[in-house]
């Protein structure tokens, strides 16, 4: 992918990635280790019950670190199949005896397709991991 679609990509993705992490992450991290520092005040509990207290109060943000990483290695993997795509269709045209610069063009030109149309999606896809994070019980 050229270095100008792969900026805007990736600027899209860590502004949305900010934006998860400041609206909610960041409350999540702070309900943990206050949960774990409680856990940590029972002086009467056992070794073995503060560590099992202090695993449940990281499980939410467990959790919800998995989900955004699972929603962003799907965005990764649409956004590789369609410049594979890419790759394919450029091939072909190179092997149907077109120029180079013919071929150069025709890859642009859907590169910036495919990273268009997936910038489009980064909105629902905030959307729902906004959706998936709040229905996290703390």
């Amino acid at each position: 992918m050229a270095e100008a679609h792969q900026a805007r990509v990736q600027k899209s993705i860590e502004d949305m990635v900010q934006s998860l992490e400041r609206d909610h992450i960041r409350k999540m991290q702070g309900l943990m280790f206050k949960c774990s520092t409680e856990c940590c005040e029972r002086s009467t509990d056992s070794m073995s019950q503060v560590h099992n207290c202090i695993e449940r109060c990281h499980a939410p943000l467990a959790q919800a670190q998995g989900l955004v990483t699972n929603e962003l290695e799907k965005f990764q993997d649409r956004l590789t199949r369609c410049t594979m795509h890419c790759n394919d269709k450029a091939r072909d045209l190179f092997d149907s005896g077109a120029k180079e610069p013919a071929v150069r063009a025709m890859m642009e030109n859907c590169v910036g397709s495919c990273v268009d149309d997936h910038i489009n999606l980064i909105p629902s896809m905030t959307h729902r991991l906004k959706e998936n994070l709040d229905s996290i019980p703390q």
